[in-house]
């Protein structure tokens, strides 16, 4: 027979007290003395598993994170070839804050519409530490233009009017990277 999670707290009970009267027979401690020592080693025991739940639900909270940045990224992606047009933000024509918000909002996360209030809500980063799906912001304090990193120094963006949405080169040094995917 198998033993299940009930069965086996039943059973951890009168296993640790036979653990408190073995202690008492083998060290000369008292039956008090003993069961403290069972009971600091079964908190210590719950404290770790609390731990380690809590670490397990920060994973799963960084994957779902992750997951829907590959979502924001796959739905720009489709969005290419769409034109330009300033202060659009789809699913026919967009600038370049309206792909971003749009392509995040399709995946279930909320991102300000303009690339200033964009840059004001995403966690800074190196640009070493840039990964596909972070966003990437032109200018100086105050960000003008927004786009989706690609990978190997490239941006999915809208650019300017009479373009489209595409994939270039990065051409400048001058733009800093912020993501949204959870830290750790």
């Amino acid at each position: 027979m198998l033993a299940t999670p009930r069965m086996r707290r039943l059973v951890a009970l009168p296993i640790a007290s036979l653990a408190a009267l073995a202690m008492v027979f083998t060290t000369g401690q008292s039956a008090s003395a003993a069961t403290s020592t069972t009971t600091t080693k079964t908190a210590t025991a719950s404290k770790l598993k609390a731990s380690t739940a809590k670490q397990l639900r920060q994973a799963r909270a960084k994957q779902r994170r992750a997951n829907r940045i590959g979502t924001a990224a796959r739905v720009a992606a489709r969005q290419k070839g769409d034109p330009y047009r300033y202060g659009a933000s789809g699913p026919g024509a967009f600038d370049c804050s309206g792909l971003t918000s749009y392509s995040f909002r399709k995946a279930g996360m909320k991102l300000p519409r303009t690339a200033n209030s964009q840059y004001q809500r995403v966690r800074k980063i190196k640009k070493r530490n840039i990964r596909k799906g972070d966003l990437v912001f032109f200018g100086g304090s105050r960000k003008y233009h927004v786009g989706i990193y690609w990978g190997k120094g490239r941006i999915l963006h809208s650019p300017y009017s009479g373009s489209r949405v595409k994939v270039e080169r990065i051409w400048t040094r001058g733009w800093s990277a912020g993501t949204l995917r959870l830290r750790g």
